[in-house]
């Protein structure tokens, strides 16, 4: 088990910020190899459940980053988070490997288990508990030249992609099937190859809009507090203020929770920065109250100074924006770390598109809505682009706020769509359609930075049919294999 955990960890390491992903497929491999030797479903169980619990060990040990936030009431949580978190998570990938196990039998059988099983596992995560598919296995590829085929496959199509690779390497280093091994891995160097054609950046129009992104980077250690609540508050005015470097913006976006305020309660603050603004509109993140429910909201800022059009966050935190059981939770004196109202948010009532004038439609994503490839896709209509604000403070400085950006640009890259992405401490940045960044702000710094908007492109093929096609391959395909298994054991007719 203590090799499975090593090796998963290693395959992590094609995540943000290592992108290492030459050596996480090397870890696949391995993880393969011990699913290879695992004899029986129980032995494949905890083979597969050590090797996820260190995927998600390296991959997710931001976690601990907002128990220590307030270090002093919640810090005492931050290992048993990461423990809970990664062993959890590893569950997906132990059952996995044992009904791989069960269903595979020889070589060429077991690796089209192994894949299969371990894809439907990872959309799995994406979806049961309200889901939480961050670090798929197909992020693997992010940076490199195949991760625009997410516009074809999408990002479960990546993590096939990931493992059959994985399995060819092993084929090669352990000398078995070498020549198959090779015809293997000669189709991912094309794989491969061929992003360096399909993904060039697509440079935006003569006449396209120029969008505003503003950073306050307001530590969340100071956010809330009221001695640097106007700090932040007069630096993004400043921001929204400052003079074009060239063509002055058409829209400025400030990032999630970017006032203090309630928005019932924001009126003079609204007004000050639609001055500000010129007149131009503006669109921010705060809070408001729906009678008893609080609400993690976006509004689109119209000249007058009042909200033109209005986004409730939909796809909360559990833990973070809302506690689990809340009523039981509260008395227990449980509360989420991203509000302070009782025991957490309520949700929205689901996604939909907001009108920027001059611009067109946008998919408003607050924060970890980004990360589910089936929010975005569940849009009502094609929108114009996709436009995300997040407060980034709470993933710390390594890992997090660069995982969470970079699925940010897969979610680009699948729709064919740019995305304008304002976050609190970064990384704010205009993503282009083939997941490009054009311009940024660096984590931790602030400033704005003014970004021609990229046009959009045709949908895409992954837009188009989203990820049921590859859910009925990954199933028949097992439906196939336990066919022929159970054909293989049936005892000869006389």
């Amino acid at each position: 088990m203590g090799v499975a955990a090593v090796l998963g960890g290693l395959a992590a390491l094609g995540h943000a910020p290592f992108n290492l992903w030459p050596l996480a497929l090397i870890g696949l491999a391995g993880l393969f190899g011990l699913y290879r030797a695992a004899l029986t479903p129980a032995r494949a169980f905890w083979t597969g459940w050590a090797g996820g619990a260190g995927y998600f060990a390296v991959a997710l040990h931001w976690i601990v980053e907002p128990f220590l936030v307030d270090i002093a009431r919640h810090g005492w949580m931050a290992p048993f988070a990461l423990v809970f978190l990664a062993g959890g998570l590893a569950l997906f990938w132990g059952l996995a490997f044992a009904l791989a196990r069960r269903m595979g039998g020889r070589l060429i059988g077991g690796a089209l288990a192994w894949v299969a099983t371990l894809t439907l596992a990872e959309m799995a995560r994406a979806y049961l508990f309200t889901g939480f598919p961050w670090a798929l296995a197909g992020y693997l590829w992010a940076s490199s030249p195949a991760a625009i085929h997410a516009a074809v496959i999408g990002p479960y199509g990546l993590t096939a992609a990931a493992l059959a690779t994985g399995v060819a390497l092993w084929l090669l280093l352990s000398a078995q099937h070498r020549r198959a091994a090779l015809a293997g891995l000669a189709l991912v160097g094309l794989f491969i190859a061929a992003g360096w054609g399909l993904g060039r950046p697509v440079p935006p129009d003569a006449d396209a809009p120029v969008i505003r992104l503003v950073q306050p980077n307001a530590p969340q250690h100071q956010k809330w507090d009221p001695a640097h609540l106007r700090v932040f508050f007069d630096r993004q005015l400043g921001f929204t203020a400052a003079p074009a470097r060239a063509t002055p913006p058409d829209l400025t976006i400030w990032p999630e929770t970017a006032i203090p305020w309630f928005l019932d309660n924001a009126g003079e603050a609204l007004e000050m920065i639609s001055d500000m603004a010129g007149g131009r509109p503006v669109v921010l993140g705060l809070r408001r109250l729906d009678g008893a429910r609080l609400l993690n909201s976006l509004i689109v800022l119209g000249p007058d100074g009042s909200p033109h059009a209005l986004y409730d966050k939909h796809h909360l935190v559990p833990f973070g924006e809302y506690m689990p059981l809340g009523n039981l939770a509260a008395r227990a004196g449980l509360t989420g770390f991203a509000n302070d109202q009782g025991f957490g948010y309520s949700p929205g009532p689901g996604p939909r598109l907001v009108e920027l004038p001059g611009i067109g439609r946008a998919l408003p994503l607050i924060c970890y809505e980004a990360v589910f490839p089936h929010d975005v896709a569940a849009a009502p209509a094609r929108p114009r682009l996709l436009m995300q604000i997040t407060n980034d403070a709470w993933f710390g400085r390594f890992s997090g706020p660069f995982q969470h950006l970079q699925q940010a640009r897969m979610r680009a890259i699948e729709q064919g769509l740019p995305m304008a992405r304002a976050a609190n401490t970064g990384v704010s940045a205009m993503i282009g359609p083939r997941g490009h960044i054009s311009a940024q702000i660096a984590l931790g710094e602030a400033g704005f930075t003014d970004a021609a908007l990229p046009p959009a492109l045709p949908p895409t093929l992954y837009a188009r049919t989203g990820d049921a096609p590859l859910a009925l391959l990954l199933v028949l395909t097992l439906a196939l294999l336990a066919f022929r298994r159970g054909q293989a054991s049936r005892p000869p007719s006389e």
